[in-house]
């Protein structure tokens, strides 16, 4: 092993401990991807996560000035294919391998800066705006690498992890509601005042959120098994949050976090593992 392999090793567990750190649940789903796929889906994961943690957490510093150096740092390892931030010098291993276009990572920190803004009052176009930044481009990142690139299967799955990605984020609003709200001074959800969240407005999101995890579903389906059980995972996992949430009132969210328990987790993991061992197709539902 070179001194180059070593430090990309390096970069790679950096973006792998990042993971870790700060989603369990989806550091236990992904652990049942196929070696190779996990590296480079950890590498995005880190990437996007240290770039979501300036705008969400560094409140003792300036997130913009923090933001543009990251960005910053990420265009120079573009330019000369490293980083001294192992962190950005995963992910553009990853990008590079996969080919993920830039537009796609374009729309993700744009999402990002917008997170510094004004978001009391996005429109209907801005909402939707957002939501293709920090979440379907994700999915679409993720896709590259589950399928090995683009091609004739990912134009066909593209609309699928869309779905699931703004699901899964839509699923994080209604979770962080009230340290968003409280907090870092965010309404993301348009046309509702948070001043008086009624519970038909609840419903109204949900209901927009269960058509997207519906439709998911129909893609994870026709994922290659290298990939399909790992992101079904996911998914079970978070409609599992997302049934929480729907059986708490509108009131409550706003004075709680609702979370899976760990002891929730392990038994639908430990459930799910079983149905993959007996090769029952039908878990998925």
């Amino acid at each position: 092993m070179t001194n180059i392999d070593l430090y990309q090793d390096l970069s790679h567990a950096s973006s792998r401990l990042v993971t870790c750190k700060y989603s369990t649940s989806f550091s236990r789903s992904i652990i049942y991807l196929e070696p190779e796929i996990r590296r480079n889906i950890y590498n995005i994961y880190g990437f996007v996560r240290v770039a979501d943690e300036i705008v969400d957490t560094f409140h003792a510093h300036d997130k913009k000035l923090l933001l543009d150096r990251f960005v910053d740092d990420y265009h120079f390892a573009q330019q000369h294919g490293i980083s001294t931030n192992p962190v950005l010098n995963a992910f553009v291993h990853t990008q590079n391998k996969y080919q993920i276009p830039q537009d796609l990572v374009d729309a993700f920190l744009e999402s990002m800066y917008m997170d510094l803004g004004d978001m009391r009052s996005l429109s209907d176009n801005e909402y939707k705006k957002y939501i293709y930044g920090s979440a379907e481009v994700v999915g679409l990142m993720c896709l590259y690498v589950f399928l090995g690139g683009c091609g004739e299967k990912f134009n066909e799955l593209k609309p699928y992890a869309q779905s699931l990605g703004s699901a899964f984020q839509k699923v994080n609003f209604l979770r962080d509601i009230q340290a968003d709200y409280s907090q870092l001074n965010r309404t993301y959800f348009p046309n509702v005042n948070f001043g008086e969240f009624t519970e038909n407005q609840k419903l109204e999101i949900e209901a927009d959120i269960q058509k997207e995890f519906d439709h998911a579903l129909k893609g994870i389906k026709k994922l290659p098994l290298t990939s399909k059980f790992a992101v079904y995972l996911a998914y079970r996992y978070y409609r599992g949050l997302f049934n929480k949430i729907r059986r708490t009132h509108s009131s409550v969210i706003f004075t709680k976090r609702i979370r899976v328990n760990n002891f929730e987790k392990m038994l639908l993991f430990s459930k799910i593992m079983v149905y993959k061992k007996l090769n029952l197709q039908s878990y998925m539902h």
